[in-house]
């Protein structure tokens, strides 16, 4: 797979050819039809038909939105009669179908999940995030998706938020060297089909400087889900929360400035220089504003200082939480500097209050008449007019063995070895019999994490991969005795030289993933001695979206290894174990002794060393 400079799009935007058709366009739109291209619906939520008769701009996947049953075949007929009614329309401008492809086209059962961010963090090899980029653009477009929310390009300061694992490091230029790799590799054009990926950065600005608050938010206002209810209904029901859940996530910055600029906003200059052609807004805010209505972060700073030539895009629902008035939402918004609106239910209700913001004058035709021109300039860019359907061909590979070698490769990097007594590690294929426990050694979806087939990911045999357990018997063959036990239960006086226990947190995203305590569990601890007490040398591998508190489990294990949320291609482990690859991953994060040192600040601030440092990772 080959592709043109991704920065040469960016330098697209200003190209001569697109700025006289865009003009064309505008002199010959409605205002229904300019307000139909800055609507984005969730697919749930809308039927093709009424793509054309709204003059929809937009319609997306949120997690786990995925046809039934969910195939590749059925998800590129379901984004296809989406195109082919935007199509039909009187100027047959052609929509953009987005998706949370944050790890490989993870909605798609069969498709390659590649390790979440944390996990390529680990692997600093800012050439392999680019080839995972091309991997998952050619995933996308097998089913004719032109648009992923991704790279995250948060830089995470407090391990508690439950989109830790979205981000690539708390090291800010770290965290924009491999988002921008990413959008370089999701930009490239497949060299035997003429189409290109969107690429997202998000969320803007400062999401991971968000404070932890001692209260929820609103019952209301975390309603990512994917599953809209009928079209006119009330509302989804509130969320049940549980203790920890939505304390950071949707949160407020309390920081100044020189802080927001020096350590959150240089990888979105790194991405947009890159060539990515949108942004999504934060639901966060800064210093108690929302992003979402925040005219000088996203007009004046992102759009005029930086240059920012394309579109600035929603997060789902999020304009909602701006003001109780429905229709002072979508003013603040647009005013703010929000191109398009991801609304995503009730597209006639935002639709309507657009409309009525217009006419009286509340929302300038100027303004709407901006969003527009940048919705068709990154469409153009795109080349979605002269190939809004991409190449049928694509779906062959979409899951093939070279997209899968490439995960297995990322496995390999991601891997951070911690501890290693008595040289543990590798693994010797001469021992007789090896223990193996934890449920997460033979999960697929543990493995994978949120974000994973569903919104909140889940256990189980969610999607086709390679699990631990399998990727260890075929590097092994039939040369040891692999007992394994999911809860460590051995029978008997079952004992072996080596014993491996894989510890792993429950899947989860975004603030349902808030945690007060990332202590390990008592059934964690409770596997940890029932091994130890079963082998010689005790090997702990850690599925993890972030560090976790071992400090006082450390001691029993003989080697560490965190693993991270591997994906689907876990025989990439295996390889790693047994020596076939050394360990070079390195902690993309400081790794903490106690919950006493998080967030960041709190670490600082202590005067004592973390655990392991930033940067930390042994060979051997």
């Amino acid at each position: 797979m080959t592709g043109e400079p991704a920065n040469d799009q960016q330098q697209g935007l200003s190209d001569t050819d697109i700025e006289p058709k865009i003009d064309q366009l505008l002199s010959q739109m409605t205002l229904d039809e300019k307000l139909g291209q800055m609507t984005m619906v969730e697919n749930n939520s809308i039927e093709p038909a009424q793509v054309a008769e709204f003059f929809i701009g937009s319609v997306l996947s949120g997690g786990g939105g995925n046809p039934t049953p969910n195939t590749p075949e059925n998800w590129r007929a379901m984004v296809c009669a989406f195109q082919q009614a935007a199509l039909e329309t009187r100027l047959a401008i052609p929509l953009v179908y987005g998706v949370d492809a944050v790890h490989g086209h993870n909605n798609v059962k069969g498709a390659v999940i590649f390790p979440h961010n944390i996990g390529l963090g680990a692997s600093r090899d800012a050439d392999l995030i680019e080839r995972i980029g091309r991997v998952t653009a050619r995933e996308l477009l097998a089913t004719s998706v032109h648009w992923t929310f991704a790279p995250s390009v948060s830089v995470p300061q407090d391990l508690r938020w439950g989109r830790t694992y979205e981000g690539y490091s708390a090291d800010c230029q770290l965290v924009a060297d491999l988002g921008a790799a990413l959008v370089r590799g999701l930009s490239d054009r497949c060299s035997d089909a003429d189409s290109r990926v969107l690429a997202c950065a998000k969320h803007f600005v400062a999401d991971g400087a968000a404070r932890w608050r001692e209260s929820p938010i609103a019952e209301g206002a975390p309603q990512q889900g994917s599953t809209a209810p009928p079209q006119d209904s009330a509302a989804p029901p509130a969320v049940e929360l549980s203790p920890g859940q939505w304390r950071i996530d949707q949160g407020d910055a309390p920081i100044d400035e020189a802080s927001l600029r020096q350590t959150h906003l240089p990888p979105y200059q790194a991405a947009i220089a890159a060539g990515a052609l949108t942004v999504m807004a934060s639901y966060s805010s800064w210093n108690d504003e929302k992003l979402h209505a925040h005219r000088y972060l996203l007009s004046d700073l992102l759009k005029g200082e930086l240059g920012f030539d394309g579109l600035i895009v929603t997060d789902w629902m999020a304009i909602n939480q701006l003001d109780p008035d429905y229709q002072q939402c979508v003013v603040q918004a647009l005013n703010a500097g929000i191109d398009m609106v991801m609304v995503p239910y009730d597209f006639r209700c935002f639709i309507s209050a657009l409309k009525a913001a217009v006419g009286q004058g509340d929302v300038a035709q100027e303004r709407v008449d901006d969003a527009v021109r940048r919705i068709l300039r990154v469409k153009l860019a795109l080349g979605l007019f002269e190939q809004p359907i991409s190449d049928a061909s694509l779906l062959l590979s979409l899951g093939c063995a070279a997209h899968r070698q490439v995960a297995r490769e990322a496995v390999r990097k991601s891997l951070v070895l911690l501890k290693n007594d008595k040289q543990s590690l590798p693994l010797s294929r001469d021992v007789p019999r090896l223990l193996l426990a934890g449920r997460a050694a033979d999960d697929i979806g543990l493995q994978c994490g949120g974000w994973s087939i569903s919104w909140q990911g889940e256990a189980g045999a969610t999607t086709s991969g390679t699990t631990i357990l399998e990727g260890i018997r075929a590097a092994v063959s039939d040369s040891i005795d692999i007992d394994y036990s999911a809860d460590g239960q051995f029978a008997g006086d079952t004992r072996a030289t080596v014993g491996i226990a894989v510890l792993h947190e429950e899947p989860y995203a975004e603030g349902f993933g808030d945690r007060a305590d990332l202590a390990l569990s008592s059934d964690e601890i409770d596997l940890l001695h029932r091994v130890r007490q079963r082998c010689d040398q005790l090997i702990v591998l850690l599925i993890a979206g972030r560090p976790r508190i071992i400090t006082e489990q450390l001691p029993m294990m003989d080697a560490l290894v965190v693993a991270w949320l591997p994906g689907t291609e876990a025989d990439g482990l295996a390889d790693v174990l047994f020596g076939d690859f050394s360990f070079t991953g390195k902690l993309p994060f400081s790794w903490p002794r106690s919950m006493e040192q998080i967030p960041l600040a709190a670490l600082r601030a202590s005067g004592e060393a973390p655990l392991w440092k930033c940067g930390y990772g042994l060979t051997s």
